[in-house]
């Protein structure tokens, strides 16, 4: 037997110990040992009889919590068992409420309480009420690409012109009141009300030296495509070839699995906490740091394994789900694992450290052929420029001209005017508004 989340061992009795019994019945409930040493081994205890008579009433009148407490007997030596069921309202000492984290025991405070005190009123912070925010700042270009990206798993979302009515459908009102839920959702600017929701993504020559970085602002659904255009065009190498109309991209890493990461941080992060989703390019590997409150039921260690969704936003997570951005419940980690291997890539790493957690993704050293190069750019030369610029749409309708004249090849100017000859052709539509919408293209 030895220490662990649910076992502690203690020499002797003292009143601080209460603290102990406090979060075991604030977390999965536990057992206090008294007469055992930190080996686990029976030393007794001499006042044990008397233990026994006090410590249920002291325990009752601290904790306002019913414990049981066993005598007990190993080789002649008494010790004391302290039995701490689960509580599912708040067990506070001293006014202060403690939890358990692995064989520890630690105070809660900040975001941390205010998790806690949620999930024990049977609430998440994304299910509060943002009393001051208004239907009026909801973004009416993320609201339509939510529902064309939604329209297979929502078919009658299409059909819903009635914007308060939406949202409702979506649970992301309380009352007279949007959630917090939807500020991060569908908000113009959620960043007026949280400004921690920002993400960041950063080039870094060694742990201390950053050489370039960019601040990806706005609501989560459009965060998911911005940064991964950051990634794919500015921090990433790409291998490019065609084959006719379609555009064949191999990325250092799995576009997918990086894309199921990002996802899984925008959705799992406490947003309590002060830092942001950071990802740091390295020659050799790929972090994302993101500020996380770990279930006890889905600890680090099972990450690599099929395991139970308990999404720490679930508000966020339903919609997420809705309109495509999840495919499977708890095989997010699992399936960015398998996309790697297949990839060639060695195993991603999943850590949890200070209240984050940790996503590495590591780099193979082989390099593109000179060979695999010129047949690259050959096969480039294959499609006129207009069908490169429908090519680039196709894979991402949120391409700015400037960065359409990047990948092309051309001007901005001839990628203006090559756009208004596609949208004159019928080829090209463009969705919302010209600063926040997006291009699609026309299959005919």
């Amino acid at each position: 037997m030895q220490e662990s989340q649910t076992t502690e061992f203690k020499q002797i009795w003292k009143d601080e110990y209460l603290k102990t019994i406090c979060a075991f019945a604030n977390s999965d409930g536990g057992t206090l040992y008294v007469g055992i040493d930190d080996l686990g081994d029976v030393i007794g205890i001499n006042d044990s009889k008397r233990l026994v008579e006090i410590l249920p009433n002291k325990i009752n009148n601290r904790l306002g919590g019913i414990v049981t407490v066993l005598l007990k007997q190993k080789e002649s030596k008494e010790y004391i068992e302290i039995l701490v069921q689960k509580t599912y309202a708040p067990t506070s000492y001293n006014g202060k409420f403690y939890q358990r984290s692995g064989s520890n025991t630690i105070e809660l405070n900040g975001g941390n309480l205010t998790n806690f005190l949620l999930k024990k009123c049977g609430k998440t912070w994304d299910d509060i009420a943002e009393e001051r925010f208004g239907l009026d700042e909801i973004s009416l270009d993320t609201i339509q690409k939510f529902k064309y990206l939604a329209k297979d798993r929502v078919p009658d979302i299409q059909n819903e012109i009635n914007l308060e009515q939406l949202l409702r459908k979506l649970n992301l009102y309380d009352g007279d009141y949007l959630k917090r839920a939807a500020v991060l959702l569908f908000a113009k600017d959620p960043q007026k009300y949280y400004i921690q929701s920002h993400s960041k993504v950063g080039r870094f020559l060694s742990e201390t030296d950053i050489q370039s970085s960019d601040i990806i602002e706005g609501n989560l659904i459009d965060q998911v495509d911005k940064i991964m255009d950051v990634l794919r065009l500015k921090y990433l190498k790409a291998y490019i070839s065609y084959e006719g109309m379609h555009r064949r991209e191999k990325l250092e890493y799995p576009y997918e699995a990086l894309r199921e990461a990002v996802i899984n941080a925008l959705i799992h992060r406490d947003y309590t906490n002060t830092s942001n989703l950071q990802i740091k390019v390295y020659d050799d590997r790929l972090v994302m740091y993101n500020g996380a409150t770990l279930s006890s039921e889905v600890p680090i260690e099972k990450f690599d394994k099929p395991h139970q969704s308990k999404p720490f936003n679930p508000a966020m997570a339903t919609v997420f789900y809705k309109c495509g951005f999840i495919e499977n419940w708890g095989r997010g980690t699992t399936s960015i694992i398998n996309q790697c291997i297949e990839y060639g890539l060695p195993k991603p790493t999943f850590e949890y450290e200070w209240t984050a957690v940790v996503t590495t993704f590591y780099k193979t050293t082989q390099e593109t052929t000179q060979e695999t190069t010129q047949e690259t750019t050959q096969e480039t030369k294959k499609i006129s420029t207009k069908e490169r610029i429908l090519v680039e749409l196709q894979s991402n309708g949120n391409l700015t001209r400037e960065e359409l004249a990047k990948l092309v090849g051309v001007s901005s100017e001839a990628i203006k005017q090559h756009i208004s000859n596609l949208k004159t052709e019928g080829k090209l539509k463009r969705v919302g508004s010209t600063k926040s919408g997006y291009w699609r293209v026309v299959n005919k």
